[in-house]
């Protein structure tokens, strides 16, 4: 069947003015899908919608996902396009507030205020726009994607806050898996990417030998192609899963 304008999937975005979630936007784009994207920075989100539009129908809106009032915006821009079938929770923040060149905090030295935004940003929003958009996931037999980390499931010194939070994310994640077996729930590690936050946390180290965050992109597709059991995967297993697949191309 083809899809009309009407009749194209509907999927919502966060962090999506750059990296990750600005190459999934593309993808999506290119997949059929139509998009409503949020970043916090109007400037890098405008840059994007006015690329994706000329892809596909676009409602980009600026604004932080701890925001009340922002969510319910981007429920009823999804609901405006006939209904979200995919949220990607990909915003995410690894201090909650600007490291500027310092290096991670350790717990002992961590600021609660830091420590707090770090938790409404990874856990706290994603848990809040999934309650508003559930309703139309539910409608759609639709699909959430939490952005994990390995540091939710490894300790490593300077990443407590970022990693806990992750956590938190994580058992949410399969939480929401049991109590709505109709929708499909996934946690997904990308791993270490090029982008500005892996910067952040790695100042003035070198990262180019990280790959672009484009190339885990096919990973997330065949989530939403294949539609497995909802659960926590790593792109890197998908990844090989899809190499070694005796199906692949029949």
């Amino acid at each position: 069947m083809t899809n009309t304008p009407q009749t194209k999937p509907v999927a919502v975005i966060t962090g999506a003015s750059r990296g990750l979630g600005l190459e999934l936007a593309r993808a999506l784009a290119e997949d059929g899908w139509r998009l409503v994207l949020t970043a916090r920075n109007p400037e890098a989100l405008a840059s994007a919608e006015t690329e994706l539009k000329a892809r596909t129908e676009t409602v980009a809106l600026a604004g932080s996902v701890v925001d009340d009032d922002h969510r319910e915006r981007l429920a009823e821009a999804a609901a405006s396009l006939g209904g979200a079938s995919l949220l990607v929770n990909n915003a995410s923040t690894l201090t909650g507030y600007e490291l500027a060149g310092a290096a991670m905090p350790p717990l002992a030295d961590f600021p609660l205020p830091g420590l707090l935004e770090t938790f409404e940003v990874n856990i706290l929003g994603p848990v809040a726009l999934t309650q508003l958009l559930l309703p139309q996931l539910r409608a759609r037999h639709g699909a959430i994607i939490n952005l994990s980390s390995d540091a939710a499931v490894e300790a490593y010194a300077g990443w407590g806050g970022y990693g806990a939070s992750k956590a938190a994310l994580d058992h949410a994640s399969a939480t929401l898996a049991v109590e709505e077996p109709e929708l499909r729930v996934w946690a997904v590690d990308p791993g270490d990417m090029r982008t500005r936050m892996h910067q952040d946390a790695f100042p003035g180290e070198d990262i180019s030998d990280r790959p672009l965050p484009v190339t885990v992109v096919p990973a997330f597709l065949a989530l939403l192609h294949e539609r497995p059991a909802s659960g926590r995967y790593r792109a890197a297993d998908l990844a090989a899963d899809r190499a070694v697949d005796p199906t692949e191309g029949k």
